[in-house]
């Protein structure tokens, strides 16, 4: 049976429920859903989709960075909108952070996330 480890970082923020950052299984490294909070306020950045989409990924980069790992590890991506007439702006920053990689990827709309954010994103990155 593989270890299971807990990631943990004052550089993303910290949980706001009965979950970890992240856990590492093997050579998996799956990360909780990030949301654009700030993890030194622990509050959302003010701002649209771009604005909390770049916090959003500044914090899984953050995550990753605890785990050793970068965005370059990344594997596969599920990302919430809530709203999908932001995907267009929402691409524009996540191609910033993965133009070069592209990791596999789903995008889906809700209807609400927490905190009544824009968007939340998860990954799972490999070592």
């Amino acid at each position: 049976m593989k270890e299971i480890t807990a990631i943990h970082t004052p550089d993303a923020p910290a949980a706001i429920g009965p979950y970890s950052q992240a856990k590492r299984v093997g050579d998996l490294l799956f990360c909780s859903g990030q949301i654009p909070l700030d993890p030194r306020t622990m509050q959302v950045v003010a701002g649209d989709v771009k604005v909390q989409t770049d916090r959003v990924l500044l914090n899984v980069q953050s995550l990753l960075k605890e785990a050793g790992l970068d965005l370059t590890r990344v594997v596969k991506a599920t990302c919430f909108l809530k709203n999908m007439g932001d995907f267009a702006s929402f691409n524009e920053v996540y191609e910033k952070y993965f133009a070069a990689i592209k990791p596999a990827r789903s995008t889906v709309e809700v209807a609400r996330l927490p905190k009544d954010v824009l968007v939340e994103i998860e990954v799972i990155a490999a070592y």
